[in-house]
């Protein structure tokens, strides 16, 4: 079988913080504050959808206050052609679950993982300068049996370089410093289950930040030779993690 080739480009790149309704305030409150950046555009029939404005260039960062289920993070994926990059990804294995009009498809990765492709409307041009942390990593927790699916699936679908980490048993698809966030794969030890996913901070120095966002809130679970992990106030697992900020090809 001949496999599928390459898709409709993407053009820019959304983190989505999903968050339950009555948790949403707080988390939003403390990622504006660790971020550095405002919580804007405050839109929905129930004011449950906002973006994380930085203080200059475009913004890569949506929250939403989600009234089921426990919330968690998935991506959005701008293209000019909705209809077709849907299709791709089909074709590479992912499962639709739904869509909004014709401008947003809403998938699962082939272990599971929740994402939308979504109509590109000219977000472009990240600023990073002078920054001492940014969020600009989701780290997709992969079981050992989906390993090499998701891996496949996520470089087939962003169409981004490929690449493994000196650290086994991570990967990462990044387009550099054309987007404001690159995916990190990461095995865990269990066989099989659900793909899920976390953020990522980039920080010059992890302790200082650590410090910082404990003071805003958050709790430390475990500490690692490069990287933190932490809980924000609502539950929320992410990690402050070794790596430069500025930007370089990643």
């Amino acid at each position: 079988m001949t496999p599928p080739g390459p898709g409709p480009a993407i053009r820019w790149a959304w983190m989505f913080l999903d968050t339950p309704l009555p948790e949403a305030p707080r988390s939003w409150e403390f990622w504006a504050d660790v971020t550095g950046q405002r919580v804007v555009d405050r839109r929905g029939a129930d004011g449950e959808f906002a973006t994380l404005e930085p203080r200059s260039g475009a913004a890569w960062v949506k929250l939403q206050a989600v009234v089921e289920g426990p919330g968690g993070v998935h991506l959005d994926l701008d293209v000019d052609d909705v209809a077709a990059a849907a299709a791709h990804a089909e074709s590479l294995g992912a499962r639709r679950i739904g869509a909004i009009g014709d401008t947003v498809v809403i998938l699962e990765s082939p272990g599971g993982f929740v994402h939308c492709l979504t109509t590109w409307r000219g977000a472009s041009g990240q600023e990073r300068g002078g920054l001492t942390s940014i969020l600009d990593q989701v780290c997709l927790d992969v079981p050992r049996a989906r390993w090499d699916a998701e891996n496949a699936y996520w470089t087939a679908l962003t169409g981004w370089p490929w690449r493994a980490s000196d650290e086994p048993g991570f990967a990462a698809v990044s387009a550099g410093q054309s987007m404001p966030f690159r995916v990190l794969l990461q095995r865990l030890g269990e066989q099989d289950g659900p793909v899920r996913g976390h953020v990522d901070l980039a920080c010059l120095d992890r302790a200082a930040d650590t410090e910082r966002h404990v003071a805003a809130g958050a709790r430390v679970r475990s500490v690692h030779p490069f990287w933190t992990v932490l809980e924000d106030p609502v539950g929320r697992v992410y990690c402050l993690t070794d790596r430069s900020p500025m930007p370089v090809a990643r």
